[in-house]
């Protein structure tokens, strides 16, 4: 465990990211050869790779990511999203474009460059994501413009992602493994329900930088963020494989995937604003929720941009034990988080924000820690999951009984909280609450343990 402690000290990094409209299949991209996690986190022994390259040409495209690591940087850069954005180069005339990268006046304004009306802007998006066609290719756009057509044959891409496997659990959720373009792989689950409510749950990055100790996903490290075209397309992909009688109708989008959304906030935002507009997708906003560990300055911006849902995942009720098992606390603790979510909500209507509380058995399910949770959530609009922990390889955690986390839901109720149990969807294959991902030769460290948790966790092994 000592490994561990010394490994948070050392090496910051920054990740600089070309966030345009337009992308080009012939950017370039560096490449990110190791996982990263967060400057705060202090990793010392990743190092990162900037050689050039150039991306693979396959059926579908990618947008580039530019990856720049300063060794030895301070964790200022955070505080702004912990990733610098720059300005990519203006597409040439003979650039292909990605239409899924494009929000709606982007794309009207595209299509208006090359001499089209407005009009011709708003058929493509419906084929795009609505009308129940979902186009992949051009010949899934009838009724458009001959000329247009070549013109979007020549100069446009549809697709971002190949869809690698499907694997389906015993209660019916489905986990969809997707193939990026430089060969990374992301998961997509579909969650069923009985009350005739579909959600799928996407992704936002490859990876992630967080490191929660009780999230597969977070034993990764970063691998990079994905675009709003690669956000998107998962929801398209979803309709488009599952609208139908034996799933029912998607009505749900989670960001809850692999990755911390507001880590890639430029992107997830675009990307909601696409899924809810009323032309095409046409969620509700307040159907999609993007969920976030806990990044405040990115917190705050969402609920002051964006009109779709916020959940947050609290997990804990001292900082003690949050700075152990969310090391993002260590950066913003419980009190900033919590005061930021009051201030900020006293400017929205009718809005309440969903925490998330995966019980840990002898960690956070105590009745303790359900009154100072009826406690620290007061005066903040809300609802609470108490969510079962799915266990995974290497993992130290055991889920909280059935039993307990209804007792530990009572007392939350008597707080006056509204509460809701999750249990497991999918774990089966992996496709549960905090199983995603695949790990590489380098991993994540387990953290160390306080002291008054360690009988409790070698008890459980």
């Amino acid at each position: 465990m000592e490994v561990g402690s010394r490994w948070m000290r050392r090496v910051g990094f920054r990740i600089q990211m070309g966030n345009h409209s337009l992308v080009s299949r012939s950017s370039s991209v560096t490449a990110l050869t190791r996982p990263v996690l967060l400057p705060f986190l202090k990793p010392r022994y990743i190092t990162l790779v900037s050689s050039q390259r150039r991306l693979l040409s396959t059926s579908s495209c990618s947008s580039a990511i530019h990856v720049v690591s300063v060794e030895g940087e301070d964790d200022s850069d955070i505080c702004s999203g912990g990733v610098r954005e720059r300005k990519e180069e203006p597409c040439g005339a003979k650039s292909k474009v990605l239409l899924k990268g494009m929000g709606y006046s982007e794309l009207q304004d595209w299509v208006q460059s090359y001499g089209y009306r407005p009009g011709q802007a708003l058929m493509l998006w419906k084929r795009l994501y609505g009308n129940n066609i979902w186009a992949q290719c051009i010949d899934e756009l009838e009724g458009l413009n001959k000329d247009f057509k070549k013109l979007l044959r020549e100069h446009a891409e549809f697709r971002v992602l190949s869809l690698k496997d499907i694997l389906k659990a015993a209660d019916g959720t489905r986990k969809i493994l997707f193939t990026l373009d430089d060969g990374l792989v992301i998961e997509t689950v579909i969650i069923p329900c009985d009350r005739g409510r579909t959600t799928v749950c996407v992704s936002s990055q490859v990876g992630c930088a967080m490191n929660c100790q009780f999230c597969y996903t977070g034993r990764m490290g970063l691998k990079r963020h994905l675009t709003a075209a690669e956000i998107v397309e998962q929801a398209v992909f979803a309709r488009r494989l599952f609208s139908s009688n034996e799933v029912g109708s998607i009505t749900n989008v989670v960001f809850m995937g692999m990755g911390e959304p507001l880590h890639n906030i430029e992107n997830v935002i675009k990307a909601a604003e696409i899924m809810v507009h009323e032309q095409g997708l046409h969620f509700s906003p307040r159907k999609v929720t993007v969920s976030t560990s806990g990044l405040v300055p990115q917190l705050r911006r969402f609920l002051q941009e964006s009109n779709c849902a916020l959940a947050v995942s609290l997990n804990a009720t001292t900082d003690e034990v949050r700075n152990w098992i969310m090391p993002i606390n260590r950066k913003y603790n419980l009190a900033l988080l919590l005061e930021t979510l009051r201030e900020e909500l006293r400017f929205k209507q009718n809005y309440k924000v969903l925490f998330e509380y995966v019980m840990l058995s002898g960690v956070n399910d105590s009745i303790e820690d359900a009154k100072r949770l009826s406690d620290l959530v007061q005066g903040i609009p809300c609802k609470i999951n108490l969510i079962s922990f799915n266990p995974h390889s290497g993992s130290q955690f055991k889920p909280t009984p059935e039993k307990k986390m209804i007792e530990f839901r009572n007392v939350l109720i008597e707080g006056g909280c509204i509460v809701f149990l999750r249990l497991s969807r999918g774990d089966d294959r992996m496709a549960a609450c905090g199983q995603l991902g695949k790990l590489g030769d380098i991993q994540a460290p387990l953290l160390r343990v306080p002291a008054r948790f360690q009988t409790t966790l070698n008890a459980s092994t």
